[in-house]
């Protein structure tokens, strides 16, 4: 008695996804993962008829089990983001039929594949995330048949077996989450031969993970690419200022665009310096095909290990603010402090202090880049102000300043003003009391003096926490005692 299986119709339903846009840091290395799905065999009831009819009956009636559970598991080496070579072990399940003859018999019959498969797998991006791939290759598959027959019908052998190897080939999509872990929706015809001299297709549909190992690490992108040394655009000084990436205009593969700095022993990002980050981001949006790497460093002031986790903590939070607010992704992005090893100015003086504790991005070029503008819903303008020892009243040289600041209000409704009170050296609890006051003054002033809507104004005393200079000298101290005001247009 013969059992063949044959293809039957495949249907695959594509899986629609949105992908933002990436840049997978690393192409090559292992990977491994699962699969599970329903296999599909179609059985040859003409051929089991036949043979049946051509014995003597006079009638048959057959029903088919032509689809089982199936998977399997595989690893394999990606060479690049286009080609991987895959193997693993598969179970398509188990298929069979039952035969109903006249005079009355039955017939019934089951096997059952499993075995090992090598496939070379091309692989086709429609997106960094989100792509489709093709595969060929081969499969070793151990078959074995199991048949039972009731009298009339006798079965010489009913336990054959038969291993062989036949080609194999399949299409699927992939959606990477992350650049370690991933899924897949696929399509895969198996030919495969049964133990009594057939030979057959048996397909499967499934669904499955991917794990891809030693992904993630990507910070050495800085160490490979000489930089080209471009002038850091200067801090919006004044409201008519526009901050401004400047570029050249021959490029190299690596070039910095980004140099913002930091207060002392601190790690957050100052609003001022946000707006220099609005600027990378922008850049970032409209070249999709770049990678950026975020490099942090520090003055000489404290130990080397901590001088290299707080530049690593900088470098980190920076990353953290180009995705969660500028919606750049992760797998784009790559952070790595420097602690104070690489210092671009002198560290015996505070401006040289002042210049190594910085932020740098090194983003890969393109080919068109030009000078991007900030966006007018990223436009923010700072103005300081600065204090006499625990002193909070507003010195009338400042009025003017002041003046202007509010005709930018009135000129632009919409805007508002973060005003950022801050001291020198005071003792804690004192130095947030003291910077409170000092930003409330300004609020008050600009209320009382020229017209401003209190509910466009805020005021927030920092104290000592957020120092621009080291308080040792005196000038340092009186940097230290200053208001910011901060203009911030509404998102749109």
């Amino acid at each position: 008695m013969r059992f063949t299986k044959m293809s039957g119709t495949l249907g695959l339903v594509a899986i629609g996804v949105i992908a933002s846009p990436s840049v997978m840091a690393q192409d090559s290395g292992w990977y491994a993962g699962l699969n599970v799905g329903q296999s599909k065999a179609k059985i040859d009831d003409a051929k089991i008829r036949s043979s049946l009819l051509g014995d003597g009956f006079t009638g048959v009636s057959i029903s088919d089990r032509d689809k089982h559970l199936g998977f399997k598991l595989f690893g394999g080496y990606e060479f690049n983001k286009y080609f991987a070579l895959e193997g693993g072990y598969f179970d398509l399940g188990k298929f069979g039929f039952t035969a109903t003859t006249v005079p009355y018999a039955t017939l019934k019959g089951d096997t059952s594949m499993k075995g090992l498969n090598f496939d070379a797998v091309l692989k086709f991006p429609m997106t960094e995330k989100f792509s489709v791939f093709g595969r060929a290759g081969l499969a070793y598959t151990e078959a074995k048949d199991t048949f039972t027959g009731t009298s009339p019908i006798k079965v010489l052998d009913p336990n054959p077996s038969k291993r062989a190897a036949n080609f194999k080939f399949g299409a699927g999509l992939q959606y990477d989450f992350t650049e370690s872990f991933g899924m897949r929706a696929e399509a895969e015809r198996y030919r495969v031969n049964d133990a009594i001299g057939n030979k057959g297709d048996i397909d499967m549909v499934s669904l499955g993970i991917l794990v891809r190992f030693g992904r993630g690490n990507n910070s050495q992108v800085a160490e490979t690419a000489a930089p080209v040394a471009i002038p850091a655009p200067a801090p919006v000084v004044a409201q008519q200022d526009l901050v401004i990436v400047p570029v050249p205009e021959q490029t190299q593969q690596y070039c910095t665009i980004l140099d913002i700095q930091f207060e002392v022993d601190q790690d957050d990002i100052q609003a001022v310096e946000k707006e220099k980050l609005g600027v990378l981001g922008t850049f970032l949006t409209k070249y999709p095909g770049t990678t950026a790497v975020i490099e942090g460093y520090t003055d000489n002031v404290g130990t080397p290990e901590h001088n290299l986790k707080l530049s690593q903590d900088r470098a980190d939070n920076v990353v953290k603010y180009l995705v969660n607010e500028l919606h750049i992704a992760p797998t784009r992005l790559s952070a790595v402090g420097y602690g104070d090893t690489r210092p671009i100015a002198d560290n015996s003086t505070d401006e040289g202090k002042r210049m190594n504790r910085r932020i740098d991005a090194v983003v890969a070029c393109v080919t068109d880049v030009a000078g991007l503008t900030v966006l007018p819903a990223r436009m923010t303008m700072a103005l300081a102000i600065e204090f006499d020892l625990d002193k909070a009243e507003i010195k009338p040289q400042y009025r003017d300043e002041l003046r202007e600041v509010a005709d930018f209000l009135k000129a632009h409704p919409k805007t508002t003003a973060a005003v950022e009170g801050h001291t020198g050296n005071a003792t804690p609890d004192k130095s947030v009391e003291i910077s409170q006051l000092r930003a409330q003054n300004v609020v008050n002033y600009l209320v009382d003096n020229f017209g401003i809507s209190r509910s466009r104004l805020s005021a927030e005393g920092f104290g000592q926490s957020r120092r621009v200079a080291y308080n040792t000298s005196v000038e340092g101290r009186q940097e230290n005692r200053r208001v910011n005001i901060i203009i911030n247009y509404p998102p749109k």
